[in-house]
């Protein structure tokens, strides 16, 4: 089947118009994500990003519906009052993006009218810019100080949680000349965000603290078939969590494939290496050898944990002392922001 942005509108519309009239509770719901660009795919898989919102609490937060081995809906269901008030979606770095400039699918009670326009006043003012450039940074802080209270070990968990204090890291960089970047473009999109702010040290930084100076791209192809194992058992094991579905296994290989065969191969390193550790944390202890083999081989794992949590240290009073002079040129105090 041959994908195009306008099939792919199309199915996100049918979809919503259908779930809408048998769910009484949808108010409103808006496209978001990849397919609001001109160029949705990656490796020729895309998802559609579906923004479904309540006047009651939803049965989940989020579900999967796969349309066929390149396409899935990535719903995520919201309740109406996690907009409310309005104006403070101005300074979160997650909603206030997504509520910005989607695309409107269905609305009942003009919720998206007042909400977006409440949203869009002052939004891009620096003051709220860097509000949610802050947000992201101190989410990352508090991940590093949470190892630091705790005993830290290089299980799947420890490491997922590393892995999330990066994305919030380099989206705090990436916020100040635009939205967050998703997980599976990180590596692919950031360098150009951390260009913009002429600091491309920050790009550099990421890799390094993920890895990514310690291998070749041959490393990560080596490592394709462990991780296809990987994911597999854990897609069927119960409690995994949900970005590990059997709708979104070629959604990430095909994406890694095609990085790995273009002209920046280390861009797969990190979605590559967050799924495989998400897959590692539903596996048993005593069947999780490779993925401890590759982040050994990363400077991640074992012994290595303590020194990247360093390195995330220094990354992130990195980042924060740029904040700092930011605020400061900008003729605000850091009260008014943080």
């Amino acid at each position: 089947m041959r994908i195009t942005r306008d099939l792919l509108l199309r199915l996100a519309k049918e979809n919503t118009k259908e779930r809408a009239f048998n769910t009484e509770s949808i108010i409103a719901a808006y496209l978001s994500g990849s397919l609001l660009q001109d160029e949705p795919l990656l490796g020729g898989t895309t998802d559609i990003d579906l923004v479904f919102v309540h006047n009651s609490p939803p049965s989940q937060p989020r579900e999967i519906r796969a349309l066929s081995p390149d396409i899935h809906l990535d719903i995520h269901h919201r309740e109406e009052k996690d907009y409310d008030p309005p104006r403070e979606l101005r300074s979160n770095p997650w909603l206030g993006h997504e509520l910005y400039a989607p695309q409107l699918l269905y609305e009942t009670k003009h919720f998206f009218e007042f909400h977006q326009a409440s949203l869009r006043a002052g939004f891009d003012e620096p003051k709220n810019l860097l509000k949610r450039s802050y947000k992201l940074l101190n989410y990352a802080r508090k991940i590093w100080l949470d190892f630091q209270l705790n005993d830290a070990d290089s299980s799947p968990t420890a490491i997922l949680s590393y892995l999330d204090a990066l994305h919030h890291a380099a989206n705090s960089v990436a916020e100040l000349t635009g939205p967050p970047l998703a997980e599976r473009r990180l590596l692919l999109d950031f360098p150009a965000r951390a260009e913009a702010i002429e600091r491309p040290e920050f790009a550099r930084g990421l890799l390094g603290l993920l890895g990514g100076t310690e291998i070749t791209a041959s490393s990560l192809n080596d490592w394709l078939p462990a991780w296809t194992h990987f994911y597999e058992f854990a897609a069927e094991a119960t409690g995994t969590d949900i970005r590990i579905h059997n709708a979104r296994q070629a959604y990430y290989k095909s994406a890694i494939e095609e990085m790995l065969e273009g002209e920046n191969p280390l861009a797969a390193l990190y979605p590559l290496l967050l799924t495989w550790t998400l897959s590692a944390k539903s596996l048993p202890e005593t069947q999780i050898d490779a993925w401890e083999s590759a982040c050994l081989l990363l400077k991640i794992g074992g012994e290595h944990f303590e020194s990247r949590l360093d390195g995330l240290d220094q990354y992130l009073d990195d980042i924060e002392e740029m904040l700092e002079k930011t605020v400061l040129s900008q003729g605000f105090e850091i009260a008014e922001i943080v």
